[in-house]
């Protein structure tokens, strides 16, 4: 009986460890990108499948309606971090491609509505 119950535990515990994103990207200079027109654009591009996609841009492209459907719960604490960081960048700075990337991953606002309170306390204004 130990050894089923030490089975499942551990079966758990292999689960939990594989539903987490890749944080082989999470050195990424965020803020880099940020700055530079060229460099967002692309992403931005890729994202609204307009462009290409570098191995970083697929990626995020592959992982973000899952994140949004979850919450960021398979994020690390880096990719939560630059998620709030590019999110007040664009909301601020680029507010069209905003509202692009809305049409094309929320178009019924149903993950702007659950984040809406979440976001106010962060002092981003969605």
């Amino acid at each position: 009986m130990k050894m089923i119950i030490a089975l499942l535990v551990l079966g758990v515990a292999l689960v939990a460890a594989e539903e987490k994103y890749t944080t082989k990207f999470d050195n990424i200079d965020v803020d880099e990108i940020l700055k530079s027109d060229r460099l967002f654009t692309n992403y931005y591009k890729c994202l609204i499948d307009t462009g290409k996609c570098t191995p970083e841009g697929r990626e995020l492209k592959k992982s973000l309606p899952d994140a949004l459907k979850t919450e960021c719960s398979k994020c690390s604490e880096k990719q939560r971090q630059n998620t709030d960081k590019i999110i007040r960048f664009i909301i601020d700075n680029k507010p069209e491609e905003w509202k692009v990337l809305q049409a094309k991953f929320d178009p019924e606002e149903i993950y702007v509505k659950r984040y809406r309170s979440r976001a106010a306390d962060a002092g981003i204004k969605v």
